[in-house]
């Protein structure tokens, strides 16, 4: 979910992909004469799943907590490593069971959403010989799309790690080298989407099929995260699912000139503003950057969303930089500059924060609505959390620092 290393807010954007269409864009709506089960013209509304079928230790602190100190455990890939398979299991069936329910689809639902997004990791699709880690989570998967369908949901099937990590971040399975690329890991992912595909493409409550998420195009050789783009994307192009893909932290503009002769294509951004450069930004600025990025991502040519977003103004949440690491914003992440405290900033709950926090994180949330929203739309990282209220959309609802409805403004016009 996270850029760890490249801090930089990349992206692109929208415009059409369907009949009437402008010519010079109607290469990228369906050829088949057969309908998408959402239409993309539409503005996505959503939420994702976040650290439910792929663990990340800020979501759920409390999973990694007797790791604390000597962080031998730090993601999904070393947790399995040091319990075994029966313990991890019977650890993360109960997380499975318990973290997202039924009920969290009606809420979703109610707060007028449209969309979530739900990352899981190829080891959940298809086991790999070596790997440590347990099935199961897919069984998950199947059990989501059906209270989607019956929240009136579409559903963004989003794979979010790779074999030997596309990313080296925790959100990948497993933080370290980013050698996804090297063997047969690329065929191994794109067996993954192939499964995806034939067990859940044609589940009426999926709207799409990510093909990866955010693969760390600055390191990997682009010429490869391209062709299998291309191939990912011939495997599901007779699907009725449009086929999201990662801008790869490459650029805004760097899609547009991509994808001749394939339809159904939609960029996913994510926009951060916590990281490298943007740390030190006021509230004022932070507005700014948000209503600045949601122009450059509608000047693409392609449906785009912000498909990962937060409330969030620094990276003071708890573990956010991995286990037991701190944060850029106090300089406690490799003794960087300071550029505030993080004591009792932005934990907890959304009751517990100062009125100067809540004013402002609700103005940023607003202003990353309208901004977003000149595009595609957006997708909210994440649902829920336990102890990091800006990153935590159910208590953002509840606390009302997330719009209800969502076009509701206590602060209009921000982005022009």
């Amino acid at each position: 979910m996270l850029i760890r290393a490249f801090g930089v807010a990349l992206g692109a954007t929208l415009l059409s992909n369907v009949i009437g269409a402008p010519a010079e864009f109607t290469n990228f709506k369906r050829q088949d004469g057969n309908p998408l089960k959402f239409d993309y013209n539409n503005k996505v509304q959503g939420v994702n799943l976040g650290g439910w079928l792929v663990l990340e230790p800020w979501i759920t602190p409390s999973i990694f907590e007797e790791w604390a100190d000597n962080q031998i455990v730090k993601d999904e890939y070393t947790f399995s490593q040091a319990l075994g398979k029966d313990e991890t299991f019977r650890r993360l069936n109960d997380h499975w069971n318990s973290w997202i329910t039924e009920d969290d689809f009606q809420q979703i639902a109610a707060a007028g959403l449209n969309h979530v997004r739900i990352p899981i990791g190829y080891w959940s699709v298809i086991s790999r010989d070596g790997d440590p880690y347990v099935q199961g989570a897919y069984e998950f998967l199947g059990r989501a799309l059906d209270w989607a369908q019956g929240a009136s949901l579409m559903v963004i099937i989003d794979l979010h790690g790779a074999p030997g990590s596309q990313n080296g971040f925790d959100n990948s399975g497993q933080i370290g080298s980013v050698d996804w690329t090297q063997g047969d890991t690329v065929k191994q992912t794109l067996n993954a989407i192939a499964k995806i595909r034939d067990d859940h493409a044609d589940h009426p409550a999926v709207g799409g099929i990510e093909l990866l998420n955010e693969p760390l195009g600055p390191v990997l050789n682009m010429d490869v995260v391209k062709q299998f783009y291309m191939d990912g994307w011939g495997q599901l192009k007779g699907s009725h699912v449009v086929v999201p893909f990662s801008d790869a932290f490459m650029g805004v503009d760097n899609w547009n000139d991509w994808g001749d002769g394939m339809w159904s294509l939609m960029v996913d951004t994510h926009h951060y503003e916590i990281f490298d450069g943007q740390i030190a930004l006021s509230p004022d600025e932070h507005v700014q950057s948000a209503c600045g990025f949601g122009n450059q991502m509608a000047s693409n040519n392609k449906w785009t969303i912000s498909g990962e977003w937060t409330g969030a103004m620094t990276d003071c949440a708890k573990w956010l930089n991995g286990l037991g690491r701190g944060a850029r914003y106090d300089g406690t992440l490799e003794g960087g500059s300071s550029y505030g405290s993080c004591d009792g900033k932005y934990v907890g709950s959304v009751a517990s924060l100062s009125e100067a926090d809540r004013s402002n994180i609700r103005r940023y949330i607003e202003a990353q609505l309208d901004a977003f929203e000149k595009a595609s739309g957006w997708i909210f990282w994440t649902w829920k959390t336990e102890g990091a209220p800006e990153w935590d959309m159910q208590d953002l609802l509840a606390g009302g620092l997330f719009p209800q409805p969502l076009s509701d403004r206590q602060h209009p016009g921000q982005c022009g």
